[in-house]
């Protein structure tokens, strides 16, 4: 499995939203998954298979797939804005991120198709970009503001805070700057 990295400043993650527009001729869909994924730090299986109806009661309920465990995610504004969008373009559809082709009528985008879009937005940008980066993304993004490592422990569902420790990818070089950070 290739290793891919969080977004690590908001400049960056419009950045991607832009070019997944972009690179899709002004279609929104990848960038909606990009936007709401870092929202509800799902992974991409979980994530493509919330519907239309689910997503619209404003909480989620998810049994995740890998773990068993399930979730309870609060829509936030910006997740909330999504699902409205995608209502408004697809009022019939079945899913939230649903296909918008007769030849697959009713079904999610693939995890396929979105690790593509996301891939060739990464190669362009120089970021090792994947359905697993808003995830990290999120999780990176609540390190950096001060949430403690067991809180975003819980909001990921990992098993353990060295889980999520190793998850968030902290480098050697980020511990050594601690050093000058907090003289006592």
């Amino acid at each position: 499995m290739q290793l891919v990295e969080a977004v690590k400043t908001k400049e960056d993650i419009e950045l991607v939203r832009h070019k997944l527009v972009l690179n899709a001729r002004g279609n929104e869909l990848y960038a909606d998954i990009w936007t709401f994924g870092l929202q509800v730090a799902l992974r991409i299986s979980d994530l493509l298979g919330i519907t239309m109806q689910e997503a619209l009661q404003g909480t989620l309920q998810v049994q995740e797939r890998k773990t068993g465990k399930v979730r309870r995610i609060k829509l936030n504004d910006a997740a909330r804005a999504v699902v409205a969008r995608r209502r408004a373009q697809m009022p019939d559809a079945v899913y939230l991120f649903e296909v918008d082709s007769n030849r697959a009528k009713g079904k999610p985008v693939s995890r396929v198709a979105v690790a593509k879009a996301f891939k060739a937005v990464g190669d362009e940008l120089g970021i090792a970009l994947g359905t697993h980066s808003m995830r990290k993304s999120r999780g990176w993004a609540m390190h950096n503001a001060g949430v403690s490592i067991e809180m975003i422990c819980r909001v990921l569902n990992h098993s353990s805070p060295a889980v999520t420790m190793a998850y968030l990818g902290i480098t050697a070089d980020e511990v050594a700057d601690t050093y000058d950070q907090f003289v006592l």
